[in-house]
C-alpha cells in the first residue's frame, strides 16, 4: 500500500499546476543527454525515454515488425520469462510501458528511489535483452491481428486508413502503423531482433526525468540502461508533401451513420507562423464547444454530437484534419457546412474577439498540463522530439500573446485552402456523390 501511494501522490501531487519548471540539461559520462527536473519531496522518479523514427523505420516488406517487437518488450527479458517479468516488476512497484507510432517508440517508467538499482536493472534487461519467446510472439501477435481485424471494421479506422493511404502513398505515413493482417502474420522472430536492433539506436534517443533524483545520479542511470546500445541505426524516410485534393471519397459501408475525415496540407512546427496557425485552429475547430464548427454544425443546425479539427504536423509531413459523423442522411449537410466554414475564414480570418477568447483559454490552460511527474517527462521528451529549448515552457505564453489580428488574417488566408480540402466518407451517405 505504501508504494502503491507514493506512486499515485507522485503522479499526481508532486509539482503544482505550473509551468515555470526548473529545466536542467544533463550529459552523462557516456555522452547520453536528457533533460531533469528535480523534484525531492516524494521519493519517486518518473522517466521518459523515446526513440525518434518509431515505426517509420519498418524495413520494407516488414510493415508491422516496430510495433510487434515493442509490445513484446515487456513480455520476458534476461532470466525472466513474461510471468517472471511480470512478478518482479510488482515486487519492485515499478510501472513500466512500452509503445510506439510513426514518430517514436516511447519508453515510460516510473519508479521508487529506494527500489532505484533493481528496477533499473529490470527496464534495461526489458530494452537491451528482450527474450521474443515463440509463445510469447503467438500471443501478442494474436493480439495484434484481433485489433487489426476488428479495424476493418470500424468506420473511423476505414476511412483513416484511406485518406493517409490517399495523402501518402506508399510513404509510411500512408499505411497502418501497426501493418496489415498479412503482414504481421508473416513477421518472423528474426523480423523482430532486426527491427529491435534498427530503432532502439542512440542517435535517435530522447530523454526526460522528473523526481528524486540528481544529476549525477540521471548521468549513471543513462549510462547503465542506455549506454551499449547501438549508435545509429538505417536512415529515416524522406519527408513527405500531402497528395490532397480537394473532393470527396465515398466508402459504401452498411451502418446508420457515416464518418467523415477532412484534411489539406498543413504547417511545420517550426515555422514562423505556427503559433497564429494554432490560434486560427483552436477558434475553428480545436476549441471544444465554442469553435465555430461545433457552433454551426451541431449547436445551430443539431448536425453531430461532435466535431474538431487539429493541426496534424509531424516529422516529415504536416496537414490540418479534421473528423465529423452524423447520420447519413444529414452527413452532406454536415460536410457543406465545413466547407463554408472553412471559405468563410479564409476569406475573412477571425475577429478580434475571438483571438482573444483563444489567447485567454491557451494561455491559462498551458500551466494545467504540468500536472504530475509522469506528464512532466512526457512533456520534456515531446519539446525534445519537436526541437525546442528548456525555455520555452516560460516563453511560450508570451509567443501566444505575441500574435497580433493582422497575423492570424494572414495566416488563414495562406493556409486555408477551401478548393484542397477533402473529405474522405465511410457509410451510406444520401446525396453525396464522389468528387
Amino acid at each position: 500500500m505504501r508504494f502503491a501511494t507514493a506512486l499515485f501522490l507522485g503522479a499526481t501531487a508532486a509539482l503544482p499546476a505550473r509551468a515555470e519548471i526548473d529545466i536542467t540539461t544533463v550529459a552523462s559520462p557516456g555522452g547520453i543527454e536528457a533533460w531533469l527536473v528535480e523534484e525531492h519531496s516524494l521519493p519517486f522518479i518518473a522517466l521518459e525515454i523515446a526513440f525518434t523514427g518509431g515505426t517509420a523505420l519498418d524495413v520494407e516488406g516488414k510493415r508491422g515488425a516496430i510495433n510487434l517487437m515493442t509490445a513484446l518488450l515487456e513480455e520476458g527479458s534476461g532470466g525472466l520469462d513474461a510471468r517472471g517479468f511480470a512478478r518482479a516488476k510488482e515486487e519492485l512497484a515499478s510501472s513500466f510501458s512500452f509503445s510506439s507510432d510513426s514518430e517514436q517508440v516511447s519508453i515510460s517508467a516510473r519508479f521508487l528511489t529506494e527500489n532505484f538499482d533493481a528496477s533499473v536493472a529490470l527496464l534495461r534487461d526489458a530494452i537491451k535483452n528482450p527474450r521474443f519467446e515463440d509463445a510469447d510472439v503467438e500471443r501478442v501477435r494474436a493480439q495484434v491481428v484481433a485489433g487489426l481485424s476488428y479495424a476493418e471494421k470500424d468506420p473511423g479506422d476505414i476511412a483513416a486508413k484511406a485518406f493517409a493511404s490517399m495523402a501518402y502513398g506508399n510513404h509510411p505515413y500512408g499505411t497502418e502503423d501497426s501493418g496489415t493482417v498479412e503482414s504481421v502474420a508473416a513477421l518472423s522472430r528474426d523480423d523482430l531482433v532486426e527491427a529491435h536492433r534498427n530503432v532502439l539506436v542512440r542517435d535517435n534517443l530522447l530523454v526526460g526525468a522528473v523526481g528524486d533524483i540528481t544529476p549525477e545520479q540521471l548521468g549513471t542511470l543513462m549510462d547503465t540502461l542506455l549506454g551499449d546500445l547501438p549508435q545509429s541505426g538505417p536512415m529515416f524516410p524522406p519527408e513527405v508533401e500531402p497528395l490532397i485534393k480537394g473532393g470527396v471519397t465515398v466508402i459504401e459501408f452498411d451502418t446508420p451513420q457515416s464518418v467523415a475525415l477532412f484534411g489539406q496540407r498543413g504547417i511545420s512546427l517550426d515555422n514562423e507562423d505556427y503559433f497564429a496557425a494554432v490560434l486560427l485552429n483552436h477558434i475553428i475547430g480545436g476549441g471544444s464547444f465554442e469553435s465555430r464548427l461545433m457552433q454551426e454544425v451541431r449547436e445551430k443546425r443539431g448536425l453531430t454530437y461532435g466535431v474538431s479539427s487539429y493541426l496534424y504536423s509531424r516529422d516529415l509531413a504536416n496537414a490540418i484534419m479534421g473528423s465529423v459523423s452524423s447520420s447519413n442522411d444529414r452527413i452532406a449537410e454536415a460536410i457543406d457546412v465545413i466547407k463554408d466554414q472553412w471559405q468563410q475564414a479564409s476569406e475573412s480570418g477571425v475577429t478580434e474577439q475571438e483571438l482573444n477568447d483563444a489567447k485567454t483559454y491557451m494561455t491559462g490552460a498551458y500551466p494545467l498540463r504540468f500536472d504530475g511527474n509522469s506528464t512532466i517527462a512526457g512533456i520534456l521528451v515531446g519539446m525534445q522530439l519537436i526541437g525546442l529549448d528548456p525555455e520555452y515552457v516560460k516563453t511560450r505564453n508570451e509567443k501566444i500573446e505575441r500574435v497580433t489580428l493582422e497575423d492570424v488574417q494572414r495566416v488563414a488566408g495562406k493556409l486555408l485552402d477551401p478548393d484542397n480540402l477533402h473529405f474522405t466518407v465511410v457509410g451510406k451517405p444520401v446525396g453525396l456523390l464522389p468528387e
